[in-house]
């Protein structure tokens, strides 16, 4: 009897101590897990920004300053008339990164649109390398800058993830020059949305361009941080900062860097950009559009380039392209270019295109798209 009496109250005491351990332990947990989570990311942005950092580099050009020189509003918009002699001076206007050994930096075509300007990279250490040429992606906003291989080997290649992967509300890590005055800037987010469809340009150079698929997050990006790297919590860039939302906050932009990588490729493989080129410019007419306005859905031709393929095929400015080779265009193909894009320089292709209320079948045959 005593027996049963002390074996009772052990598991009564067990029962209340196990009462109060599931009452507590997972607010312990809980508190624990905040714990480790808030180091962790810590940690994360530090290690990224350490091993990331000197591979990124702030873009410059040489301007002209002084009493014939533009009027300039800097980057937080207060208005310095220009004085004095006019004299030469580097000014930040974007940011790339080292993509190898041999003295290729990644950036944003927009960023180096000035065709006849000279431009230099500056490291996170300070030291400054003048850009002996530039190549121009012409399909995409995406240039290859090459500076002296002699000097390249001290530079650190940056590691390329996949876009092709990316989730929205995966966390990103972008490092930039902000607005063309504060280098290594360093903001982190989320991708806040893909496949977005924007125009990006630069408050410096005036450049705009129509930029389809790219990444939207709410890292803090501002002008001066296109062309710098987009990365994942793995410190892999997967992304190429493109432009900001006018009038929107918290709301940047980044191409895939699978769209780099494409172009890399291509670049290696010729020593160029050996892209496809038809030679127009053109808006595209959605279906919605077509009905309302009772006439084709495709690619309405606002310009054609004079001795491109197209003019030498036929198109002219007005035409609707209706078809490539048989396939209907459309937005959600990726437009015309999308179908150029997956074509060859020389390839002979049939385009149809709807022209006063006829339609056409024209034969073009694909030119090696010109430097820009």
């Amino acid at each position: 009897m005593r027996k049963l009496i002390v074996l009772v109250i052990i598991l009564l005491v067990f029962l209340g101590l196990w009462s109060t351990f599931t009452k507590y332990a997972p607010q312990l947990v809980k508190k624990t897990d905040e714990k480790v989570k808030i180091v962790t990311e810590d940690s994360v942005v530090i290690d990224i920004v350490k091993k990331v950092g000197p591979s990124v580099v702030t873009v410059s050009e040489e301007v002209s300053v002084g009493a014939n020189a533009p009027f300039d509003f800097g980057p937080f918009g207060f208005f310095s008339p220009p004085q004095g002699e006019i004299k030469k001076q580097q000014q930040d206007i974007g940011s790339g990164f080292i993509v190898s050994n041999d003295g290729l930096v990644v950036t944003n075509k927009h960023v180096v649109s000035d065709i006849g300007a000279s431009y230099q990279i500056i490291t996170n250490s300070e030291k400054k390398y003048d850009v002996q040429k530039i190549y121009r992606d012409p399909l995409n906003d995406i240039a290859i800058l090459k500076i002296d291989p002699s000097v390249a080997s001290e530079l650190k290649p940056v590691e390329l993830g996949d876009s092709s992967k990316l989730q929205v509300g995966q966390f990103v890590i972008a490092i930039g020059t902000a607005l063309g005055e504060f280098r290594n800037t360093v903001t982190t987010g989320v991708i806040s949305g893909l496949g977005r469809g924007i125009s990006a340009g630069s408050q410096f150079q005036g450049f705009v361009e129509e930029l389809d698929n790219v990444i939207q997050t709410d890292a803090a990006i501002n002008p001066g941080n296109s062309g710098g790297p987009l990365m994942n919590s793995a410190g892999q860039v997967i992304g190429v900062n493109t432009a900001i939302a006018q009038g929107g906050e918290n709301i940047g932009f980044a191409l895939p860097i699978q769209v780099v990588k494409d172009s890399l490729k291509n670049f290696n493989e010729t020593g160029q950009f050996n892209r496809p080129y038809l030679g127009v410019s053109y808006q595209i007419i959605t279906r919605e559009v077509a009905i309302r306005n009772e006439i084709a859905e495709g690619a309405y031709v606002e310009r054609v380039v004079e001795g491109s393929a197209a003019e030498k095929s036929g198109i002219q400015r007005g035409d609707i392209i209706t078809k490539f080779d048989g396939e209907k265009i459309s937005e959600s193909k990726g437009g015309l270019a999308g179908f150029i894009a997956k074509k060859k320089v020389g390839d002979t292709i049939t385009i149809t295109v709807y022209r006063d209320g006829k339609t056409l079948e024209l034969k073009a045959t694909l030119e090696a798209a010109p430097n820009q």
